[in-house]
C-alpha cells in the first residue's frame, strides 16, 4: 500500500518508446499516475541526468536489449512524494538523486514521475540544484570504481582518459587531479581542448592531428600510462597498448567504436599489461563499496573539488533533441533535461 506526503494528481505525463530507433521514437505519453510496489519510492522528477548508456540502450545497442514499449534512465533528481510497503515514510519530503544501481530495463526515470527502488536513492549535497543533483552518480561513481577502487592511483601516475569530454571523462580528470597523478586527455578534435585544460587536464592530445603513442611516449619520458580509462573500444585498443605501461592496465567501460575489440596479445605479453571490462554495477552492487564510493564522491563536491559541469539544459518536452545533441558529440560535460 502507498503513503503520500500529498494527494497525487490523476495523471502524470513519462517517456516511452515503442521501437528502437533515433531520437524521434522517444514520446511522451499520459498516463495514470504510477503507484510504488514494496521496496520502492515515487520521486517527483525536476531534473534528468543524460547518459551514453540510454542512447545505445534506445537504439537497441546496449548490453540490456529493451522490451518495447518501456521507459529509460538512471538518473533523476527529485522529491519523494510517496512510498511503497517496507520503505520508511520518513522519506516523504525529502529529496534524493537516483543511483543507477538498477537494470536498464527494470526502471526508468524519464517522466514527470519515476518509480525507483528505495535502494537507489542517495543524498547530495543541499547547495546542488536539482540539475546539478542529476549529474552527480554515474560519473563519479563510474570513474572512481576504475581509477581509485581498483587502479589506486596515486602521485605521480599517468592516467590516460579518452572520450574526456564526456561527463565521466571530466570527472576522471577531477578524480586524477584530487590523487594528484597526471591526466592525460584525448579528444578527437582541437576544438575541445582549450576547456578541457580549464577543467583540469594536465596534458590533451588532439587525437586527429597528433600521434597518439608518441605524444604519451613523451609525456611520461618513454614509460607509458599505468592506467588507461577508456570507453571507445575497438580497433584503438592496439594504440592504447603501445602507449601503456610495464605491468599497465587498460580498463574498459564502454563501447562507443562499435565494432569487434581485439585483445593486443603481442603488445601485452612482454608488457604485462592488463584489459578488463569494468562497469560501474562493480561499485554500486556491493553495498560496503558504495557506501565508501559516495563518501569519497561528497566530500570531494564539498571541498570544491568536484564540479558537476552541465554542458546543456532541455525541457522535458525536447526530451528527443536532447538526445540528438548527446549523439552530436558536441558538449562536455553532462546534458541535463529539467520537468
Amino acid at each position: 500500500m502507498e503513503n503520500s506526503s500529498a494527494p497525487a494528481p490523476a495523471t502524470v505525463k513519462i517517456v516511452r518508446f515503442h521501437e528502437c530507433g533515433g531520437p524521434e521514437v522517444l514520446k511522451l505519453h499520459e498516463i495514470p499516475t504510477p503507484q510504488p510496489g514494496e521496496g520502492e519510492v515515487r520521486l517527483r522528477v525536476q531534473a534528468i541526468g543524460l547518459n551514453r548508456a540510454e542512447v545505445l540502450f534506445r537504439q537497441g545497442k546496449y548490453i540490456v536489449r529493451p522490451k518495447p514499449p518501456c521507459t529509460l534512465g538512471y538518473e533523476a533528481a527529485g522529491v519523494v512524494e510517496a512510498v511503497g510497503s517496507g520503505v520508511d515514510k520518513k522519506l516523504l519530503g525529502k529529496r534524493f538523486s537516483t543511483v543507477p544501481s538498477f537494470h536498464a530495463d527494470e526502471y526508468g526515470v524519464y517522466g514527470e514521475v519515476a518509480i525507483v527502488p528505495a535502494y537507489s536513492l542517495a543524498a547530495y549535497p543541499e547547495k546542488f540544484s536539482p540539475a546539478e543533483g542529476t549529474s552527480i552518480w554515474m560519473q563519479y561513481l563510474t570513474a572512481y570504481g576504475a581509477l581509485v577502487h581498483l587502479a589506486k592511483i596515486t602521485r605521480g601516475d599517468f592516467v590516460v582518459i579518452t572520450a574526456a569530454s564526456s561527463s565521466v571523462g571530466v570527472a576522471a580528470i577531477e578524480i586524477a587531479q584530487a590523487e594528484g597523478a597526471v591526466s592525460i586527455a584525448t579528444t578527437r578534435t582541437s576544438k575541445k581542448k582549450a576547456e578541457l585544460l580549464s577543467l583540469g587536464a594536465d596534458h590533451v592530445i588532439v587525437t586527429q592531428q597528433e600521434d597518439l603513442v608518441k605524444r604519451i611516449g613523451e609525456i611520461t619520458a618513454g614509460q607509458g600510462s599505468r592506467v588507461i580509462f577508456d570507453p571507445i573500444a575497438g580497433k584503438g585498443v592496439e594504440l592504447l597498448a603501445r602507449a601503456a605501461a610495464q605491468g599497465g592496465t587498460l580498463f574498459e567501460y564502454g563501447s562507443l567504436a562499435m565494432e569487434p575489440t581485439p585483445f593486443p596479445l603481442l603488445i601485452a605479453l612482454p608488457k604485462g599489461l592488463s584489459m578488463r571490462g569494468y562497469s560501474i554495477f562493480e561499485i554500486v552492487s556491493v553495498p560496503a563499496l558504495r557506501t565508501k564510493a559516495e563518501k569519497y564522491i561528497i566530500d570531494h563536491l564539498e571541498k570544491g573539488d568536484f564540479k558537476p559541469r552541465i554542458a546543456k539544459t532541455f525541457p522535458l518536452s525536447q526530451i528527443a533533441e536532447a538526445h540528438r545533441y548527446m549523439e552530436s558529440n558536441e558538449h562536455i560535460g553532462k546534458i541535463v533535461v529539467t520537468v
